[in-house]
């Protein structure tokens, strides 16, 4: 049996990206598992809660997406450039108004171990949404029962390994960040990978990938929400997108529901 899952990676402000490749495959893709990372993370709950394509690129477009990563310079800065009460909110939004009508998961990091953590349905909380997107450094770990989490995007960016672990033998997969555009973030998410376990993929898995060959924009753009980049990357995605609908329209190997 097929176990179609909807995999979808980090990128910040990158994710208006998914959002227009979701508009795209909507109509002829409905998944049996949602798994997201950081800013696939957010995405990845109001899909699996049945939002409507038109209303995760609003959540986009809105300006209360501005502030996200604004650094803070104040004395509590050694805990995180970027004050964390507007990502609480984003990820409090989505969480309150969705609920998922099909199985999701998310992948964290906890640290100091460098250990990858799967978080799935009724377990996850908002809270789970915002240490999913807790880039290090930027914004301080989330306490979650006892132990610190941050980005799950820090060990892999796109978490099909998490979607084999939760039961997938297929993924469409929407990468935002195909490539870092940044050396010095390379580098530092090379050395913490290579500090982790290492995350393995105990079987194959098919992909269907849908991606751009280079980087969205600079790391900056990642960082700073601008209505026009976001528009340009919705626009993107589900340019995209189009390319594989016709193939999940014509195959209906992925159950639609």
């Amino acid at each position: 049996m097929v176990t179609s899952a909807l995999v979808l990676s980090a990128g910040g402000m990158f994710g208006a990206y998914q959002a227009g490749v979701w508009k795209a495959l909507a109509p002829v893709f409905r998944p049996d598992l949602v798994v997201g990372t950081s800013a696939g993370s957010l995405n990845g709950w109001a899909i699996a809660g049945g939002c409507a394509p038109e209303e995760l690129t609003g959540f986009w477009l809105d300006p209360a997406r501005e502030p996200i990563m604004h650094t803070r310079w104040r004395p509590s800065s050694w805990k995180g450039l970027w004050d964390p009460a507007p990502l609480e909110e984003s990820a409090r939004q989505p969480f309150e108004r969705y609920r998922p009508c099909v199985p999701y998961a998310l992948t964290l990091t906890e640290v100091p171990r460098m250990r990858p953590r799967v978080v799935r349905g009724e377990q996850v909380t908002w809270r789970h949404l915002v240490a999913s997107c807790a880039v290090p450094c930027g914004f301080p770990p989330v306490r979650i029962e006892g132990k610190l989490y941050v980005d799950g995007g820090l060990l892999a960016v796109l978490p099909v390994w998490a979607a084999v672990e939760c039961g997938a033998t297929r993924a469409v997969t929407v990468n935002a960040l195909p490539f870092m555009p940044s050396w010095t973030v390379r580098t530092v998410a090379g050395l913490a990978y290579r500090m982790s376990p290492r995350i393995q993929v105990s079987r194959q898995i098919e992909i269907l990938p849908v991606s751009r060959a280079g980087a969205l924009g600079s790391l900056g753009d990642a960082m700073h929400w601008k209505p026009a980049n976001v528009r340009r990357w919705i626009e993107m995605g589900e340019e995209d997108g189009a390319k594989l609908a016709p193939r999940l329209a014509s195959e209906r190997a992925l159950p639609l529901k």
